[in-house]
């Protein structure tokens, strides 16, 4: 069965972020056999004088395909990793989510959108959780870090929403590939612009520095825009300011 596995503030400014602890999970889930896991996508959340937090507000999300009775193994593990792993002065919080018995998926999508522009409670969380069916619990500190691991299992399922941790591995010596050749590289599943157009198979993009996919239509995709040389047409990759609505 597919499960949606979020955390959120795990972290401080010192520690190891949010999206290694994730990636920690992640490698746990397969080294005991439990099943296989996805690409982990980070969510920024709504950063307001109102919410705490320790360092840049932002859930970490995965898929994993498990066997149905390894579930209870895998909430109470994570759980546990959590509580002796996170960092001093977080609040950390865990969100499982089995897919085919979410009661109410568009609630939880909603719940995910709202906390990226607007202030929601412990109370929002456990009473949304409780209604939808899914797993959320905390492990240390406050436990404020329930909202938003809710928040980053709805962006996810939204399909349509964060940053791919992993970036791309570029050939040596390629800093322009065409779009036919991004496409066939494993972490890309489509190029685009920002407005949704597609490019031509040929079109070559000039890829600068850390470049990272984001997750559209439930597919790893790749984001550029446009450089203007005269009457020339010229693409590039997105920058990090640039995906940072994602």
């Amino acid at each position: 069965m597919n499960v949606l596995i979020s955390i959120d503030d795990t972290d401080n400014l010192d520690s190891p972020g949010t999206g290694e602890l994730s990636a920690e999970i992640a490698r746990m889930i397969e080294t005991r056999g439990w099943g296989d896991s996805s690409f982990i996508t980070r969510h920024q959340l709504f950063v307001h004088p109102d919410i705490p937090y320790t360092s840049h507000n932002s859930a970490m999300c995965f898929v994993a395909v498990i066997e149905p009775d390894c579930r209870e193994a895998l909430v109470a593990d994570a759980g546990n990793f959590l509580a002796r792993q996170s960092a001093p002065g977080s609040d950390p919080g865990l969100c499982v989510v089995v897919e085919t018995s979410l009661a109410d998926a568009p609630a939880l999508v909603s719940f995910g959108q709202t906390a990226k522009s607007s202030v929601l409670t412990k109370n929002d969380a456990y009473s949304l959780a409780q209604h939808l069916g899914v797993h959320l619990s905390e492990h240390g500190g406050t436990g404020q870090g329930v909202v938003g691991a809710l928040a980053g299992a709805g962006l996810r399922l939204s399909g349509n929403d964060g940053r791919i941790r992993r970036k791309l591995t570029i050939p040596t010596g390629s800093p322009r590939l065409s779009v036919k050749a991004l496409r066939g590289l494993p972490e890309v599943d489509a190029v685009q612009t920002r407005t949704g157009e597609t490019l031509p198979e040929d079109a070559e993009v000039t890829l600068d520095g850390k470049v990272k996919t984001v997750l559209i239509g439930g597919r790893s995709t790749l984001l550029v825009t446009s450089d203007s040389h005269g009457s020339s047409m010229h693409w590039r990759s997105c920058s990090k300011q640039e995906l940072k609505s994602y």
